[in-house]
């Protein structure tokens, strides 16, 4: 993977601050639905910022330590909303990953075990928040952002 070839992969990115969240799910799972979730959390002032990098598909590259993201030139700033269709908003064309949520996880537990809580994704290990099929993830999402680096899982905790 190079900066003239990065992967692309099955995923939505909202930049919530400084850094983006990588939404993966399988189709219909509510990729979109959280990006457009988290842009009017940020309206509302719940988190710093909220703005669409990419829906659909991600280009994700490896560099210095890092993940960066981007949207896939065809689909920058397009996102999909059900019932609506197709729509144009403004978009990041490159940002930093922050962390990953996956919907409709079959490791989406209520009390996760330490190696679900992270993912490797070109190299680069990333905090992951597995949410079960069904699930709403705003909450949990909300909780995982507005925690920021330092937030501490406590295990056995409910």
């Amino acid at each position: 993977m190079s900066a003239n070839n990065p992967a692309s992969i099955h995923a939505s990115a909202v930049l919530t601050g400084a850094r983006a969240v990588l939404i993966r799910g399988p189709a219909g799972s509510g990729k979109s639905r959280l990006v457009l979730a988290l842009i009017e959390a940020a309206r509302a002032g719940l988190l710093p910022f909220g703005r669409l990098v990419a829906d659909d598909r991600v280009l994700v590259e490896a560099a210095h330590g890092r993940l960066l993201l981007r949207p896939a030139p065809a689909l920058a700033g397009l996102i999909e909303t059900r019932g609506i269709g197709i729509i144009r908003l403004p978009y990041e064309p490159v940002a930093l990953a922050g962390c990953v949520i996956d919907l409709a996880s079959r490791e989406g537990t209520r009390l996760p075990e330490q190696a679900d809580r992270s993912t490797e994704i070109a190299g680069i290990t990333l905090p992951r928040l597995a949410m079960g099929p069904g699930l709403d993830p705003l909450p949990a999402a909300l909780a995982l952002l507005r925690g920021g680096p330092h937030l501490e899982i406590e295990a056995g905790i409910t």
